[in-house]
Formats: structure tokens, C-alpha cells, sequence
């Protein structure tokens, strides 16, 4: 990955040695706390990945819109149907 942060792990395991800790315990915390950058890192999301995102959440927005369209104009289409319905039982003869 280009963008990844790294961290001197030498010199976290002298500090860690340098206050009381032991070699293999000082390896052990710096090999965890690498294994947890890489993964944190690794699940971030990158400016290419928020654009993509933006872009199908946009033509998902206009497939919406066309759908409440649609669906305006049907129920306008009913909405009138059941009304002549009504008057031609009512008030035509």
C-alpha cells in the first residue's frame, strides 16, 4: 500500500526493554501493534473509494426519483380513473 504509516519498531522495543520489559515480551507488543496498524490501515477507506461510493449513491438517487415519477404518475392515472368511475355511476345518467 503507498499511503501506509509505519513506525520505528526498534526503537519501540529498546523503550519498552529500557522500562523493565523483556526481550521476548518487548518483540511480542511490537509485533501486535504492527499486526494492528497493517489491519487498521488496510480497512481504510481511500478518496477513489468515498468517489465511488458518491457515484452510485448519485445514480442510485436518480433511479429513485424515475421510480417516484413513475409512481406519481400511475396513481394520478387511477386517481382519475376511479373518479370518472364515480361520476359516470353518480351523475351520469
Amino acid at each position: 500500500m503507498a499511503n501506509a504509516v509505519t513506525f520505528d519498531t526498534h526503537a519501540l522495543i529498546k523503550e519498552l526493554k529500557g522500562s523493565g520489559f523483556k526481550e521476548e515480551q518487548a518483540e511480542a507488543l511490537t509485533n501486535a501493534f504492527k499486526k494492528v496498524q497493517e489491519t487498521s490501515i488496510e480497512n481504510l477507506a481511500t478518496k477513489d473509494d468515498i468517489k465511488d461510493l458518491t457515484h452510485e449513491i448519485k445514480e442510485l438517487e436518480l433511479k429513485i426519483n424515475g421510480q417516484i415519477l413513475l409512481l406519481k404518475w400511475m396513481m394520478g392515472v387511477i386517481i382519475a380513473g376511479v373518479i370518472s368511475l364515480v361520476f359516470k355511476a353518480f351523475f351520469i345518467p
